[in-house]
């Protein structure tokens, strides 16, 4: 019985094969970080279509004059660009579905990559949503706000 031993050889793969699976990682990385929220106030929005359809938002009162409120619960953010005149629209923003988080300055913001939308219209004022975010229905009576 013989004792030598025998080499296999091994492959040893190119430092561009390396390479550019290294940067195939990277990217990879890079990619995932910036689909992501990255707080619990950037997460996906409801489309607030049907939610709780003709049930009582908030008071006309709880509507800032030139400003708004954010409902949630329902998907929807109610406006009031001028005194006496509320809209409604979708609490999602149309660049990546994240939550809007507040209302300041006469826009509606969205925390993940900083779109903004007119209170009176919901037309985009800046950053990178391709389209306005869409009207919700609502109704007042008296000094109650109702989803429509």
């Amino acid at each position: 019985m013989s004792t030598e031993s025998q080499s296999v050889p091994v492959q040893v793969p190119a430092r561009r094969t390396v390479i550019a699976c290294v940067g195939a990682a990277g990217l990879a990385a890079a990619l995932t970080a910036c689909g992501g929220g990255g707080s619990d106030d950037a997460k996906p929005a409801g489309d607030g279509a049907g939610k709780d359809a003709g049930g009582v938002l908030g008071k006309t009162s709880d509507i800032p004059q030139g400003g708004g409120k954010i409902f949630a619960a329902q998907g929807v953010v109610v406006t009031q660009p001028t005194a006496g005149q509320f809209k409604a629209f979708s609490a999602k923003c149309t660049h990546q579905g994240c939550a809007v988080s507040s209302v300041s300055g006469g826009t509606i913001n969205c925390p993940c990559h900083g779109s903004k939308f007119d209170v009176a219209d919901g037309s985009v004022k800046g950053g990178p949503a391709p389209s306005p975010l869409p009207a919700a229905a609502i109704s007042v009576e008296g000094d109650s706000i109702k989803l429509a």
